[in-house]
């Protein structure tokens, strides 16, 4: 089973606590519930999926050790591990899975229920340790879906029959099928996992302890980095701005591999609903006026690159031969010329949330980059809570945010875009009223293809067509740098980055 994995940097060696920051601290344990970036880290390492990706993203076995797919590219068999054992002592099986992707997500997750009732026919068990789920139509990224890490497997028996699955007090204390176990929760400080002893994977895992250590302010961060109270940092774990040095320290590690599943791009949003802003062209010229690898360099201080295209460049669903929108401040206003628009009688508000400093200086540097055109742009801070409804709700012209490409575009990127989820509720919805039948059709035509070719093809003449309107404006691809103490090894082998399970992660003996 584990022959896949890239060949370890030194012998294995038992026993330890690594220490990792967990900020902001999460809502709750459990990601089957919450999407939420800090449960996903925390809880990746106690519930498990049926597969994961690994960093040339191809399938691995997690909990279905096999899959295949029917000749009528509809029907999936997956056969489950054996000797699986949920927290708990309580075996696992079909039943879990069953109840997991029929019964569960759907009730707690919109957009499952609506890839249920749309693609699903049947999920069903044909066998204690076998499931069969049966498509109405060919959906593309059915594995990508189940192994983004975002699609755990619950258990039946703490969940089925026990009311509102969000209000299960089982939530705050996670029990899944993986290497460890929930310990202690010190809200404010700290969240303790210890090592599975009945792990289903012989001789795994090798670490004693992860403890994730609440700490919110990012100097207080890179402190106890330099001290050695954490070994690990996360990309946006500390300053963007402080990153260079940290990574300079003696020993230390920096590395940007591990999350080719999580592609991140952050982006423009243009309330295409507000007059002047319904123009492609006024659009472009915006786009034009922003200096991207300004912004990447001297904002991000280089944890990036300038976006050329809606999907993840190096993807197959990108045209790298795609037409490119290149800082140009000329043609900026002869576009805003040719539109008619009267820019002088433009006003439009920014909203900015708390996602820090970087976020903060990349609204005021956009606010001076427009004014070239007469567009006058007023900054409006606000928290995180009331950008989130704001922007839900419509109330906005500008915003920054960003989002992770998981796996197909489909599964997380269509969202954005679609016109039958012009909806309120979500940032993450298309909140910018965008609406284009041909690009409705290839969104369709994508997730219904029945071989990659086909697949590929209509990816890449949809990224044609959301190119040259720009209802999104795409800023940069984000980096995810990792910086680590020497002493940790194994880390940063799948595509799932440090929300996979950590498993194989150990501290060389010196250094314990």
């Amino acid at each position: 089973m584990l022959a896949w994995l890239p060949a370890a940097s030194a012998e294995p060696v038992r026993g330890g606590t690594l220490g990792l920051v967990v900020q902001p601290e999460p809502p709750a344990l459990v990601h089957a519930l919450v999407s939420h970036v800090s449960t996903q880290y925390v809880s990746g390492k106690v519930l498990q999926s049926l597969l994961r990706f690994d960093n040339a993203l191809e399938p691995v076995p997690v909990l279905a050790r096999r899959w295949t797919l029917g000749d009528d590219r509809l029907t999936w068999v997956f056969d489950l591990q054996e000797g699986v054992k949920w927290h708990d002592g309580q075996p696992f099986g079909a039943d879990d899975v069953v109840f997991t992707l029929r019964d569960f997500y759907p009730a707690v997750d919109p957009r499952q229920r609506s890839l249920n009732d749309e693609f699903f026919a049947s999920i069903e068990a044909s066998g204690p340790l076998q499931v069969t789920l049966r498509l109405k139509k060919p959906f593309s990224p059915l594995l990508a879906s189940l192994g983004s890490g975002l699609r755990p497997i619950v258990a039946r028996h703490l969940y089925e029959s026990k009311g509102d699955y969000r209000a299960n007090p089982v939530n705050q204390q996670p029990i899944g099928t993986g290497p460890f176990i929930f310990k202690e929760w010190k809200r404010g400080a700290y969240i303790r996992l210890g090592r599975n002893p009945d792990y289903w994977k012989a001789g795994l895992p090798y670490l004693d302890a992860v403890v994730f250590h609440v700490i919110p302010d990012a100097a207080s961060r890179a402190v106890a980095f330099e001290r050695g109270d954490v070994q690990v940092l996360r990309s946006g774990d500390a300053d963007y701005a402080d990153l260079a040095r940290l990574a300079a320290l003696p020993g230390v590690v920096r590395r940007e591999k591990g999350w080719e599943l999580f592609h991140g791009q952050a982006f423009l949003q243009l309330n295409t609903r507000k007059p002047g802003l319904d123009d492609a062209r006024v659009r472009e010229a915006i786009l034009l006026s922003l200096d991207r690898q300004f912004i990447v360099d001297n904002i991000f201080f280089g944890t990036g690159s300038p976006a050329h295209g809606v999907f993840a460049p190096g993807s197959p669903e990108h045209d790298p031969q795609l037409p490119r929108h290149d800082y140009n401040p000329d043609r900026a206003r002869q576009l805003i010329a040719e539109s008619g628009v009267d820019t002088g009688k433009l006003r439009l508000r920014l909203l900015n949330g708390e996602k820090g400093g970087a976020w903060e200086r990349l609204a005021e540097y956009t606010r001076q980059a427009l004014q070239p055109l007469g567009i006058k742009v007023q900054v409006v801070t606000s928290d995180s809570a009331t950008w989130y409804q704001r922007v839900s709700d419509w109330e906005f012209d500008l915003t920054y945010n960003f989002i992770f490409q998981v796996g197909d575009p489909y599964l997380s990127t269509s969202y954005l875009y679609r016109s039958d989820n012009i909806l309120k509720g979500s940032p993450f919805n298309n909140v910018v009223g965008y609406v284009n039948p041909e690009a409705d059709g290839l969104w369709q035509e994508a997730v219904n293809a029945v071989d990659e070719a086909g697949r590929v093809a209509a990816y890449r003449r949809l990224e044609g067509v959301l190119n040259h309107e720009l209802p999104i404006l795409p800023i940069f691809d984000m980096a995810f740098p990792t910086l680590h103490q020497p002493q940790v090894q194994n880390l940063l082998r799948s595509a799932t980055s440090l929300n996979d399970s950590l498993e194989d992660v150990f501290l060389e003996e010196a250094a314990r």
